[in-house]
């Protein structure tokens, strides 16, 4: 090799590769620390998981709202049962007395 295909890619020294490593090292240690933290705050983890839940709750509502619309039926059917099983538990109170 000639001196001049040296001088146009010069590599990096070892202390420039030693600076390198240290910057990634310091980048990867900042990510763990607040990784670590975030794992640690047990307030801001149940915070987050109430809000997932309502989110989900809010979710399966609007798709119940959505079939209903849809197909009325099986709501006025679950509606009808229920209230038909309300008048007979009421008619077997009344005979009891």
């Amino acid at each position: 090799m000639s001196e001049a295909s040296d001088q146009t890619t010069p590599e990096p020294t070892e202390t420039e590769q030693l600076r390198e490593e240290i910057a990634e090292t310091r980048e990867e240690l900042g990510e763990t620390v607040e990784a670590l933290a975030a794992k640690a705050d047990v307030k801001a983890q149940a915070q987050a998981k109430v809000e997932e839940t309502k989110q989900q709750a809010q979710a399966k509502v609007e798709e119940t709202k959505q079939q209903v619309k849809q197909d009325p039926f099986p709501v006025a059917a679950v509606a009808g049962g229920v209230a038909v099983a309300i008048v007979l538990l009421a008619i077997l109170r009344k005979r009891r007395r």
